[in-house]
């Protein structure tokens, strides 16, 4: 088959750009925990580079992509097979071009789940986790909805997964976030971000990658790229926007963190429908998820479950909000014979299917993390030691600080001290901490 090499440059930009966002994730996420604990933070995203990235390889691909049946894929790609000199998958772009794309898809996946634990679990348990849960639950909910598995035989639009990418993450890590338990102080103890700069930087990177993630899903260089392109711009914009107007309202300041977490909360929720809505429908959702994910986030307060950086406010809930949205919003203007949403003349089908996606794919991963997380905590212990969490998890498990003034290690309780200046590195919901009937403070999450 011939090879489009326009199409085929603009596929490994995209690669690239979405490969970048999970050291992004990492420098997001790390900028919001303690500063006893953003290395291990970090390292929580890197590991999962290097993990799924073996796995998918020698068997992700396969199980995905391949010809198996409504759950699960095939065999005929293990370790790649036949696809190094072969263009027969996606019209114009070589095979391993499509793999090496959809390989970090898999990679940010299981690296947003780390997100609902931070401070508190064994890194070496994490890592047999990622591997579990990629191969248990990621490659099948992937070959459900994009490899011609049950859910994508029964019509459901996922541009660029919001269900099989956010939905899926963001159930993994409530589960995780219940089988390992609240962190010692959680509700008690402020556990303010340490460095919002960091979670900034973050935030723009994954802000940039996420043009890869969102129009490289075309998987070609077209009208319908440029319309992904567009809608992920305006979302994102818009739902910035909405997050720091319910702060302004509810708190009486707009704030960085508030900033950062709702630009992330558009591109979550723009992902499952950027190429299929109109550009005015983009700015809609965009304002509608970041509001709503605002308010979401303090589900964890009113439930008490500890998820530390909003993995559920932010992803399952924007996901899910994104996904359901196309049952309303979907216009298809650069796709014919498909079914449009409510607003646009379709009927209930459409609907109803993007409500079962998110709904199937959220309680199997839910389940499946949670079973996987207990045989883990039960085998070889998830949870790091009260002392550990007490003296510092990057101390405990990787025997590095983040910082080093002046040669002296001072990591104090959270606390990072530079002469008479306190650093705390708290984590963002605790910032309303001082009384559980008040009301938040500005910025708290």
């Amino acid at each position: 088959m011939k090879i489009d090499t326009g199409s085929t440059a603009w596929m490994l930009a995209s690669t690239a750009l979405v490969l970048l966002m999970t050291p992004g994730l990492a420098f997001f996420y790390g900028g919001m925990t303690r500063a006893k604990s953003v290395l291990n933070m970090m390292m929580m995203s890197w590991i999962a580079i290097i993990t799924v990235t073996i796995a998918w390889v020698l068997y992700g691909d396969s199980l995905t992509f391949g010809k198996g049946n409504w759950f699960i894929g095939g065999f005929e790609y293990l370790g790649e097979h036949g696809l190094v000199t072969d263009a027969s998958r996606v019209t114009g772009i070589p095979d391993l071009v499509f793999s090496a794309f959809q390989l970090t898809f898999a990679i940010i996946t299981v690296a947003l789940i780390s997100g609902a634990i931070a401070d508190r679990a064994k890194f070496g348990a994490w890592t047999v986790f990622t591997v579990g849960w990629a191969t248990l639950v990621y490659f099948p909910v992937a070959h459900w909805v994009w490899g011609g598995g049950w859910l994508s035989s029964l019509g459901i639009e996922d541009f660029a997964g919001g269900t099989v990418v956010h939905v899926n993450a963001g159930s993994a890590g409530l589960a995780l976030a219940i089988v390992l338990g609240k962190r010692r102080g959680w509700g008690k103890d402020p556990m303010r971000p340490h460095n919002l700069p960091l979670t900034l930087l973050g935030a723009g990177l994954l802000w940039f990658g996420w043009f890869g993630f969102n129009a490289g899903s075309e998987l070609a260089a077209d009208g319908t790229a440029a319309l992904a392109f567009m809608n992920t711009q305006l979302a994102t914009a818009a739902a910035a926007g909405g997050w720091l107007l319910v702060e302004r309202y509810r708190d009486g300041k707009p704030t960085s963190l508030g900033v950062a977490s709702g630009a992330v909360a558009g591109l979550v929720a723009i992902t499952p429908a950027c190429a299929f809505i109109d550009p005015w429908a983009a700015i809609v959702l965009g304002l509608l998820t970041g509001a709503l994910c605002c308010c979401a986030i303090g589900l964890k307060h009113k439930l008490g479950f500890d998820d530390s950086l909003d993995v559920v406010g932010v992803h399952l809930v924007g996901g899910a909000f994104g996904a359901i949205s196309l049952g309303f919003l979907a216009a298809y203007p650069l796709v014919a014979g498909q079914h449009k949403g409510l607003l646009y003349g379709g009927g209930i089908h459409q609907l109803g299917v993007q409500v079962l996606g998110p709904v199937a794919v959220g309680l199997y991963s839910f389940a499946v993390a949670w079973i996987l997380g207990k045989i883990i905590d039960k085998t070889m212990g998830f949870r790091i030691s009260e002392d550990d969490e007490l003296e510092g998890i990057d101390v405990a498990e990787h025997a590095e600080s983040a910082y080093e003034f002046g040669g002296i290690h001072q990591v104090l309780a959270g606390s990072v001290h530079v002469g008479s200046t306190s650093v705390t590195g708290e984590d963002r919901e605790d910032r309303e901490a001082p009384a559980k009937d008040a009301a938040p403070v500005a910025g708290a999450h």
